[in-house]
């Protein structure tokens, strides 16, 4: 029988006139692993610092197992400025000693790249104080896991860490014997992490079995079968599991509940997007051209971060991009935003961007670019238009997308100087989709959104007829959300993926094992000749025909999308069926030859 770590009862907590937490009554024990998720304000943080006993419940009682060793990672960090990170990391182990510990290897390395330190300039005898917010969280991380626990709790604990960073702490948490509660709006990572959810709710814990996959399959039919009048609010819950079902099928290895109910529940829900559709609205939107790059060098001062880079971004394009940091990602979103506001006058360091004539750009940087803090948020959408028209039919006025959005209508005449953090990050990407745009440029949409507000937003963004690149390390949400992955990985040139950020993850792992010297030199004779140089014309020409197969898998893709409605559509047509099935068969047959023509392609590129 496991044992019962952490006891809640009855808590409650209220702040002003708001009931956080009413008469809540949890508990945790050895092994638990849970994922708590919920609306911004609506009591996440709250609940897990009373679970520590880092702040106090105004009823209640929250009892802890004598002895428990528990570790916390808040939002804020109680590191030393003056010490090293040698100092807050290690303490007094000598090198030796902390070099001998596989997991301290391990930590080091998955949060830092390296037992050096390569992000920092004296390595592990670099000082805390100069360091950034992310830097001193990743510091913070690596003191928590390298300790031994009972239980740990993480607030936000994927928050500036990139995609890699994201999969190696999946991967920790897995072989860990601590207990763990987690507050985090990745949902790859819950999925990956939890098996457990608390759900935070209008003062309530709503508790299911399973990760993410398998809340959002509980939860959307509780609320069938409880019949609620959020019609709304269940109608994207069953889009979202429709999504998670006729997904990737690894997406939930543990359903804990009648699946049978939650396939009769999705039963008439579309696939999110008319790829095929979106493309033919985009295309008179937009016309042939949006961006085309020839021979492209971006450059961040005297780093060269791309080179000699022709790429196409078409109509009804939704792409990812991922890459390690510093490779360039938001420096293309930058370069591209620049000659589409100067109408193509300014151009990257060397060769040429060429602007659609009738491109409408709309770019969500990290920052979050202030507003009048005495504007009330109603009126700081009504500045940029009224209403709205969100493609394929679909028209809002500035109050109902403020709705879609988490503005109530009392929460629309709040100060936008009242607003948290997550909350202006809301109504930054409102004002955003009042513009109109025909072309978006996404750079960490998620950061500081919750779950919720993520599903409304992609929900909208799956009827948007436009172009679109996204940059986030919220793996969830770029492949929800785009049709085709590239990265950027560290070598000047930017990489189309067919099978998305799980190929972007094995090719970055095997750059680091290359890059690792092995421990044992190999003698001269049994070294194999090197491989012969490409010549530069040669790569040239290699990129060029790369660039041609990825628009030939592109056309492939929503030859295949097309096929797919087609059939469902003749479905009690078995003669038409057969004949589409066969078409259906060669163009897979096609894609095949197609990619591997790609991968070819891409050791020369």
């Amino acid at each position: 029988m496991a044992v019962n770590l952490i006891n809640v009862e009855q808590v409650s907590k209220v702040y002003g006139t708001r009931a956080l937490l009413d008469s809540v009554s949890l508990g945790v024990s050895e092994g638990d692993r849970i994922g708590v998720v919920g609306r911004n304000g609506d009591g996440k943080t709250t609940l897990i610092r009373m679970l520590a006993k880092l702040e106090e419940a105004d009823s209640g009682r929250v009892t802890h197992s004598g002895g428990l060793r528990l570790g916390v990672l808040t939002q804020h960090d109680s590191l030393d400025p003056r010490a090293t990170i040698r100092h807050e990391v290690l303490g007094d182990l000598a090198d030796h000693e902390w070099a001998g510990s596989a997991k301290i290897r391990d930590v080091l390395t998955g949060l830092f790249g390296g037992l050096a330190l390569p992000g920092f300039e004296h390595g592990l005898d670099t000082v805390i104080a100069p360091l950034s917010g992310g830097e001193r969280r990743r510091i913070a991380l690596a003191k928590l896991l390298i300790a031994e626990q009972d239980l740990i709790v993480l607030d936000e604990p994927t928050n500036h860490l990139d995609v890699e960073g994201i999969s190696w702490l999946a991967r920790h948490l897995q072989v860990r014997r601590s207990a763990l509660v987690c507050v985090t709006h990745d949902r790859w990572f819950l999925d990956q992490v939890c098996t457990r959810m608390w759900d935070v709710q209008r003062g309530t814990v709503h508790e299911y079995e399973g990760g993410y996959s398998d809340y959002v399959f509980a939860r959307a039919e509780r609320e069938r079968i409880a019949a609620t009048e959020e019609v709304k609010r269940q109608n994207l819950m069953r889009k979202e599991l429709a999504w998670l079902r006729r997904g990737a099928p690894a997406r939930t290895s543990k359903p804990r509940f009648r699946i049978e109910a939650a396939n009769e529940l999705i039963a008439d829900v579309p696939p999110p997007r008319d790829t095929s559709e979106l493309m033919r609205f985009a295309s008179a939107r937009l016309g042939k051209t949006v961006f085309d790059l020839e021979d492209v060098t971006v450059r961040a001062g005297a780093k060269t971060l791309l080179e000699h880079l022709t790429w196409q971004l078409g109509p009804g394009d939704r792409i990812g991009l991922v890459g390690v940091n510093g490779a360039g990602k938001t420096s293309l979103l930058r370069a591209l935003a620049e000659a589409a506001r100067t109408e193509g006058e300014t151009q990257p360091a060397a060769g040429r961007i060429v602007v659609g004539k009738t491109v409408r750009l709309a770019y969500l940087s990290q920052e979050v670019r202030e507003l009048d803090p005495n504007l009330r948020v109603l009126e700081a959408v009504q500045q940029v238009r009224d209403r709205v028209d969100l493609g394929k039919g679909r028209e809002m006025t500035a109050g109902q997308l403020c709705e879609k959005f988490g503005f109530t209508k009392e929460k629309q005449w709040t100060p936008v100087g009242d607003l948290s953090g997550g909350e202006r990050r809301r109504l930054q990407i409102l004002r955003l989709l009042m513009d109109e745009p025909n072309v978006l440029f996404l750079d960490e949409p998620t950061n500081d959104l919750d779950i919720e507000t993520l599903t409304q937003l992609e929900d909208l963004l799956d009827g948007w007829p436009g172009s679109m690149v996204v940059i986030s390390h919220d793996r969830f949400f770029v492949e929800r959300t785009t049709d085709r992955v590239m990265a950027l990985l560290g070598d000047r040139a930017l990489r189309m993926l067919p099978r998305g950020i799980d190929e972007y993850l094995e090719r970055r792992q095997r750059m680091e094992e290359a890059a690792t010297p092995s421990a044992a030199p190999v003698p001269a004779q049994e070294r194999s000749a090197p491989a012969p140089a490409v010549s530069p014309q040669a790569a040239r020409a290699a990129k060029k025909e790369l660039q041609k197969v990825e628009r030939q898998l592109d056309k492939v893709a929503a030859r295949e999308t097309a096929l797919h409605a087609q059939i469902a559509e003749h479905a009690t047509d078995f003669e038409k069926v057969a004949k589409l099935d066969a078409e259906l068969r060669e163009l897979v047959a096609e894609r095949d030859e197609l990619e591997m023509r790609w991968l070819e392609l891409a050791e020369n590129a």
